[in-house]
């Protein structure tokens, strides 16, 4: 279609490439925000889920831990499982944008905008 036409059919290809990552950035961002991964604390006592996004959608907490002088730790634990879990959010977005550029022939230590 543009052949001949030197640096300006290399640009076409370009922004054609450039809308390519768009849209598949665009549907990876709509994955991340319904795939999940659980994050726990005291030995799997207290789990926290979030979605790749970094929303927490539930809590499990073993009614075990419950007793009144230990309201500290159960804060603690439950604070934990949040922070794992959000950490293991990021590790499984950024695998799935790795996934991504690697697919798209980018270097795949790319950082992605998100």
């Amino acid at each position: 279609m543009l052949k001949g036409l030197g640096q300006l059919g290399d640009m076409a290809k370009l922004m054609k490439q450039a809308q390519e990552v768009q849209g598949k950035m665009a549907e990876m961002q709509e994955q991340l925000a319904t795939m999940t991964v659980t994050g726990e604390s005291g030995a799997g006592l207290v789990k926290a889920t979030s979605t790749c996004k970094g929303e927490l959608t539930a809590l499990d907490i073993d009614p075990s831990i419950f007793n009144e002088d230990d309201k500290e730790v159960v804060e603690d634990l439950i604070l934990a499982a949040i922070k794992d879990a959000q950490s293991k959010a990021q590790e499984k977005s950024q695998e799935e944008m790795s996934k991504l550029t690697e697919g798209l022939g980018l270097p795949a230590d790319m950082k992605m905008p998100f």
